[in-house]
């Protein structure tokens, strides 16, 4: 039995679909904190178990029987480290043989902020002996379109990149990619650094988006504050702003570059090109 934390979430549905191409409906778990909220998922025949990281006995119900659990994450940055405690203590009370963890790009060198929960949660999996395997993933895509529309509106993309490669991937790619580790054997132990086969810089990303769109739209490069004062402007809470932001200055420092192509090889075709992305976010 395959279970998946935070199923409800984007990622999370993206690798149920993956795993629902070969493994029985019956032998997947969607561990959610709001099983309402994952009722297609029931109808599709997936077990759907309450899962809430700040309710541990509802953790140690939910992963009984599962043989292989994959821990997506936290998406309450700050919490990460004791909601990702709680559910590596649970699957060893319930027995899981294999816990797979979404981490960041080389988390144990990166310079974005982000990678401290994550380098957290890696070293607790390995003093807790539990077998794992360890998915660093790269930047989604998704992360950049996602403000094709104000790129419009503005003509411009912003950033604190300057011209530092992202190597990003489409969120499907690294769904794929976790559905091939929990569907193949002798995983324990391996580390992944996953990203897209090809890179690009903002500035190039907003040249995709004008080529697209008919529009102009060059690439704003702004210091960390300013970007970060920027987003807030837009609407972004604070603490999510600073964080993108220094997401932003760690890509100027090769953060989310990586030409490694470990991703494409784990799903056996290239990664969605950054066109193809852009394309659907034009669409949507």
């Amino acid at each position: 039995m395959i279970a998946i934390t935070g199923a409800t979430g984007q990622l999370g549905r993206l690798v149920i679909q993956n795993l629902l191409k070969t493994v029985p409906a019956a032998q997947i778990v969607a561990a959610v904190r709001s099983p309402e909220k994952a009722a297609d998922l029931a109808a599709l025949g997936v077990q759907v178990r309450q899962a809430d990281y700040a309710q541990p006995a509802t953790l140690e119900a939910a992963f009984q029987g599962v043989d292989k659990l994959l821990l997506i994450s936290s998406s309450e940055v700050g919490q990460r480290a004791p909601q990702h405690a709680a559910v590596i203590a649970a699957a060893q009370k319930a027995g899981v043989k294999l816990l797979a963890y979404t981490s960041i790009l080389r988390a144990d060198s990166s310079p974005l902020g982000l990678a401290a929960e994550h380098k957290e949660t890696e070293a607790m999996l390995r003093a807790s002996g539990l077998p794992h395997v360890l998915l660093r993933n790269g930047w989604y895509t998704e992360n950049y379109t996602a403000s094709v529309p104000a790129a419009l509106q503005y003509g411009a993309v912003m950033g604190s990149a300057k011209d530092g490669r992202i190597a990003s991937a489409a969120r499907a790619d690294y769904a794929a990619a976790a559905a091939a580790v929990l569907t193949k054997d002798g995983q324990a132990g391996q580390v992944y650094e996953l990203a897209g086969d090809t890179a690009y810089t903002l500035s190039e990303l907003a040249a995709e988006i004008a080529l697209q769109s008919g529009k102009p739209v060059v690439y704003n490069d702004l210091p960390e504050a300013a970007y970060a004062a920027a987003l807030v402007q837009v609407g972004l809470p604070e603490g999510f702003a600073a964080l993108l932001a220094d997401s932003d200055v760690g890509a100027s420092k090769g953060g989310l570059f990586d030409d490694g192509r470990q991703l494409s090889q784990l799903i056996g075709r290239p990664t969605t090109p950054l066109a193809e992305v852009v394309k659907a976010a034009l669409a949507g």
